[in-house]
């Protein structure tokens, strides 16, 4: 056996320690099973990610492309992550059910055809069809894979070493993705990178049949059917409201439709979880302080840094025209030093407790958000987005392992699936809201800001008024968009300045809302050390052999 059998645990908040036997030396069948099971679960989680982060370099040739208005860019990002939202917890069921191997080899061949759609679009619709196909992929990949690397971990040290490469290979999809999209479209074939994602996902499903063990079953888990019908229509509901509010007015009908129903549907999901036998996802969860404190923190600073990526996406892409390829650049300070840092982050891990780690990572993003509003959106050189694009990336390195390690050590060890997947959805809310929050709040600043503008402008007539159609038609980024010598270009520095005022106040939204992680952080995980949860108490077993599943995962 690679590890003890799992106790089933009468009360969640039982913590006290199990010490196993010692351990006998794995076999080298099994030593490449857990290697091979390491490198599918990482590999996995790289590809679903590439697929989510491709838009962050590639909003400018798509509004180039498919002539997006409005709040059709955000569209192609949040269709990714609505279904991941809406159907991770339902993937930890399945996986708990019917183990998490099938799921990632299932969720990797859909990442696949879906990349094939978003390669192929016509229209920005299909874009969306595509984004969401993906979505669905990665829904499934993100809490498998989390715990296949969980399942192979016999201690709580182990298993943080193994979640820091998995965080790590995630963030390495984030930073690669970008610059993949920004050079394919540099020459004019922005359409491969989803190709590249597509023969990745390929080689990710082949991998995790050929090479993964599976996780332990749990037959007791039953789908949630009314649970996940009340969270899908109230989630789809509340981001539809959201992300059509610049657009549309908060005061709409619709909106504020969407927003009342949304809400009462989840109002609805929550009383339902309590009473059901077996619940989508788990409450009793949240009566562990360590998980519920980390949860909040993982919708909260998860916010903030997609939301600071959103907004120097859009900053460099749709407002200024800059090169994708500076934004695939850029994208490699925000999100390759949680890749580089992984054994740096692994040793912090076992020395300081993960509420240091946080604080110190929250902070760090803050002074990164802060930093990037104070940016002149006349300057089109990109040397200002170097410094702060660093400091976010630097705090999301030193957040993003700690906050899942937290989270899912402080469980039993026979619910670390079902906190896997509790732990992805509450990341995965927070970089849903990343671009929907920062995006309402830019551009309905920057709608805002373009009006009174327009309102006092003594630009003539010939002018004036098809830039005031533009606008309304669809706001400051089609103003912005318009070509030289078009009815309504004169107007283009005053839509440009007007988003330059959005998205600076969505940097201060982001630099907030990391400071509130962060003090979230300090003083809601106070008393609490680096090693907690059901096997903390166990001992790191150091050998020399090779053969142990902690040493397969330092290496």
């Amino acid at each position: 056996m690679l590890k003890e059998p799992r106790h089933m645990h009468p009360d969640i908040n039982d913590t006290s320690p199990t010490h196993p036997p010692s351990r006998t030396p794995l076999t080298r069948r099994a030593v490449r099973s857990i290697r091979g099971t390491l490198a599918a679960a990482s590999l996995a989680v790289m590809v679903a990610q590439i697929a989510n982060a491709l838009p962050g370099a590639l909003n400018g040739v798509f509004q180039e492309t498919f002539g997006t208005v409005g709040s059709q860019l955000t569209w192609i990002t949040a269709a990714f992550m609505i279904p991941v939202v809406v159907f991770e917890l339902t993937f930890g069921v399945l996986g708990d059910k019917y183990g998490h191997r099938s799921l990632v080899v299932g969720g990797a061949g859909v990442v696949m055809i879906g990349s094939l759609v978003c390669a192929v679009s016509p229209t920005v619709e299909w874009m969306w069809v595509g984004s969401a196909i993906n979505g669905l992929g990665a829904g499934a990949v993100f809490p498998a894979s989390l715990a296949l690397v969980a399942s192979v971990a016999e201690t709580s040290r182990e298993r943080i070493r193994g979640i820091a490469m998995w965080a790590g290979f995630l963030s390495a999809g984030s930073a690669a993705s970008p610059l993949l999209g920004g050079i394919l479209a540099g020459f004019g074939w922005w359409r491969g990178a989803y190709v590249a994602v597509a023969v990745s996902g390929l080689a990710a499903l082949t991998l995790a049949g050929w090479k993964s063990q599976d996780s332990e079953r749990q037959q007791g888990r039953r789908p949630d059917l009314w649970g996940q019908t009340t969270f899908a229509l109230g989630l789809i509901l509340v981001l539809f409201g959201l992300v059509q509010g610049p657009e549309e007015g908060w005061s709409s009908t619709r909106v504020m439709g969407a927003l009342s129903v949304g809400a009462a549907f989840l109002v609805a999901f929550v009383v339902i979880e309590i009473r059901v036998p077996s619940p989508l996802l788990d409450l009793r969860l949240f009566r562990i302080r360590e998980f519920t404190v980390s949860s909040a923190v993982a919708v909260i600073g998860m916010f903030a840094f997609l939301g600071a990526c959103f907004a120097t996406s859009m900053w460099l892409g749709p407002v200024q025209h800059q090169n994708p390829l500076y934004t695939g650049l850029l994208f490699l300070l925000l999100q390759g030093p949680a890749f580089a840092m992984i054994p740096l982050i692994s040793r912090l891990q076992n020395r300081f407790a993960s509420r240091g780690l946080l604080t110190a990572g929250f902070l760090t993003m803050a002074a990164g958000g802060l930093l990037a509003s104070n940016n002149d959106v006349t300057n089109r050189s990109v040397t200002g987005f170097i410094l702060p694009s660093l400091l976010v990336g630097i705090g999301f390195a030193l957040t993003l392992s700690p906050m899942t390690s937290s989270a899912v050590n402080s469980v039993p060890r026979h619910l670390t699936g079902t906190a896997s997947a509790a732990t992805n959805l509450l990341r995965d809310l927070g970089f849903a809201l990343g671009p929907v929050l920062v995006g309402a709040v830019a551009l309905s600043t920057a709608a805002n800001a373009l009006g009174s503008a327009l309102a006092g402008s003594t630009l003539p007539s010939g002018e004036l008024e098809p830039a005031r159609a533009t606008a309304e038609a669809g706001g400051p980024i089609a103003l912005n968009s318009l070509p030289a010598g078009a009815p309504g270009s004169a107007a283009r520095p005053l839509a440009l300045e007007a988003l330059g005022q959005g998205f600076t106040q969505a940097f201060v939204v982001v630099s907030v809302a990391a400071l509130v992680a962060a003090l979230l952080s300090w003083f809601g995980l106070r008393g609490i050390g680096a090693h907690t949860g059901h096997d903390a108490d166990r001992p790191d077993e150091t050998v020399t052999t090779g053969d142990e599943p902690g040493d397969l995962i330092r290496a």
